[in-house]
């Protein structure tokens, strides 16, 4: 694992050259809980601006120090009205790329719009226009973490670090649940195979899939590409020409791969929203014998009654990272955990700023982690 040791800490992260300002581009206070966390790490202030809605709701950004000359990095947290969020971060940076900074460093843990990263139907790939909204405004490098495909970091033209959270989570496990190794990781989905496999080899566990028809697998919506006309129309492009249909999918009855019974179940992910699948492989594992379960997501976005389903669903533990603040969703919901990983945000901020290598951040990190 790459967690910075605790005695450390203290030692390693007030080391940093001249120059650097950290900024928080949330007009949300609760939003800035992070910020502060990695401020207080770096042994830095935070930099004195002023983020906020004017009457009409448009988002005026007023920075108040001078930026000139200095390496800038701006620290954005999602809220629930993501929009006004992303306008926060594009107005912010392109003040200080008039202001003359001399980089400016997006630290973005929950990149926003990542599920829209392959082309729906008649839709639009809203990572990519994302990534080039931000290049546009003056973004130099991105710091992120657990980007939902890792593939969105071809969508800029800027470097970017896509920090992983697994080592955090891991650890949680490892001190926080006293019997995992009577424990199982389970892929909700055939979709999150390789991240549950990965979790099961660094525990030395078992690993099991649940498959068939309960499951909403994003590999399996309609990508679009049947835009052309459909079987009938085919014979009016040309007489003599026949394109074979592919065949439409039809899953199987919902199966569990591999062995639960008796064991602790944990579910992981990278992202929970949504909690309805969560909810439906919770029962599953129930039925199949699980006495414990626990679900891991780096992004705890916790959308519209999902605190409430969890409350009165089959599982037990609920852990998430603080890559998106949730306080509200745990006051509604006890079962709701936070693993904080500003630790690895702040010693990322550090190495950039000092010009030092970022492959420490990523040690044992292979291809498909």
């Amino acid at each position: 694992m790459f967690c910075v040791p605790s005695s450390d800490i203290g030692t390693i992260m007030n080391i940093t050259k001249g120059g650097l300002v950290l900024f928080s581009a949330n007009s949300n206070s609760s939003c800035m809980e992070l910020s502060k966390r990695i401020a207080e790490r770096l042994g830095v202030e935070m930099g004195k601006v002023q983020v906020y809605q004017e009457p009409n709701r448009e988002t005026r950004v007023q920075i108040q120090e001078s930026v000139r000359g200095k390496d800038v990095f701006i620290i954005q947290t999602v809220s629930k009205d993501v929009n006004t969020t992303i306008m926060e971060l594009l107005i912010m940076v392109y003040a200080c790329k008039t202001s003359c900074a001399k980089s400016i460093i997006g630290v973005i843990p929950y990149f926003p719009y990542s599920k829209q990263c392959k082309m729906r139907k008649r839709g639009s790939i809203v990572s990519k226009l994302l990534a080039s909204m931000m290049c546009k405004a003056g973004l130099t490098h991105l710091i992120t973490m657990d980007l939902h495909q890792k593939e969105i970091q071809g969508f800029f033209n800027i470097p970017v670090d896509n920090l992983r959270a697994s080592p955090f989570l891991l650890q949680y496990i490892q001190e926080e649940i006293p019997d995992y190794r009577n424990a199982v990781i389970v892929a909700k989905s055939p979709a999150s195979a390789k991240r549950a496999q990965s979790f099961a080899e660094r525990l030395r566990l078992g690993i099991a899939v649940i498959h068939g028809e309960a499951q909403d697998a994003e590999s399996d919506m309609v990508d679009g590409r049947h835009s052309p006309p459909t079987a009938k129309y085919v014979a009016a492009i040309h007489p003599s020409l026949e394109i074979p249909m592919l065949i439409p999918k039809e899953k199987p009855p919902i199966t569990v791969v591999g062995d639960v019974g008796g064991r602790i179940a944990i579910i992981v992910d990278d992202i929970i929203d949504d909690v309805d699948s969560f909810l439906a492989a919770a029962e599953t594992l129930k039925e199949r014998g699980a006495y414990k379960i626990f679900v891991m997501a780096t992004h705890g976005l916790l959308s519209s009654d999902a605190p409430r389903l969890i409350e009165e669903s089959a599982i037990d533990e609920v852990v998430v990272t603080n890559t998106i603040p949730h306080e509200i969703q745990k006051l509604q919901c006890p079962k709701i955990k936070t693993v904080d990983i500003s630790m690895i945000l702040s010693e990322a901020i550090r190495r950039i700023h000092n010009g030092e290598s970022m492959s420490y951040l990523f040690r044992n990190i292979g291809v498909d982690d």
